[in-house]
């Protein structure tokens, strides 16, 4: 069984940064694709960036250029930096990671963003 546990998430003011964190219990090697959602209070679940075993990465328009999604295979971690922080960026962020065909999902970080 997979567990992926987010951290990093807290409250901060607009135009601040925040590394989140994402350990996996299991090698993130094994993992072809890693990604990271989220989740504003009254909204839906929605893409932020990916990663590929061969760091590949993708980001969300809303994002490119502030976020820089990594991993570090040899910690077991996936990172999401944020930069230029916004208060729209307030929301859970999750992190998840395409296990075989099934995606695992971490229990989230929360951001808070004060303007």
């Amino acid at each position: 069984q997979v567990q992926l546990v987010e951290s990093g998430g807290g409250l901060v003011q607009a135009g601040e940064s925040l590394r989140l964190s994402c350990v996996s219990s299991l090698s993130t090697a094994a993992f072809n694709t890693m990604a990271w959602h989220r989740q504003a209070p009254g909204k839906s679940r929605e893409y932020v960036a990916s990663i590929t075993t061969d760091e590949l990465t993708n980001y969300d328009d809303s994002v490119k250029g502030r976020f820089t999604i990594s991993r570090d295979n040899a910690k077991n971690t996936m990172y999401l930096q944020i930069d230029s922080l916004k208060p729209e960026g307030s929301a859970v962020y999750y992190c998840g990671a395409l296990h075989g065909a099934r995606w695992v999902w971490g229990q989230g970080t929360q951001v808070i963003v004060s303007s």
